[in-house]
């Protein structure tokens, strides 16, 4: 598993073609406050139930509110056999203090 900074996040995201998959491993109720656009929920909870659904070579950016949940469920992935996996360090707290200010926060 790789991590990748917010500001390197946000500069990937505008270069990027095609852009990673962003998976946000939030509960619904968090990601209703504040989410990354083009983002997809799923709660840290339906990983097992949901992964066969999820092209295990496509790169995934795993997203949550601090950077910890999400890489517990990118180790879940890495041991399953992803291949491009990337934690966002800090989740999407630093995605709003440092990118977009203007996003709610919790």
């Amino acid at each position: 598993m790789r991590h990748i900074s917010v500001s390197e996040l946000k500069s990937y995201l505008e270069k990027s073609q095609p852009a990673p998959n962003l998976v946000d491993v939030r509960e619904p109720w968090e990601y209703q406050i504040c989410h990354l656009a083009n983002s997809k929920l799923i709660p840290m909870s339906q990983i097992m139930r949901v992964m066969n659904e999820l092209d295990p070579q496509q790169e995934h950016v795993l997203i949550c509110h601090h950077g910890v949940r999400s890489q517990r469920v990118g180790a879940f992935l890495d041991q399953a056999g992803f291949s491009n996996v990337v934690n966002l360090q800090g989740g999407i707290n630093a995605w709003a203090r440092e990118i977009d200010p203007h996003m709610p926060t919790y």
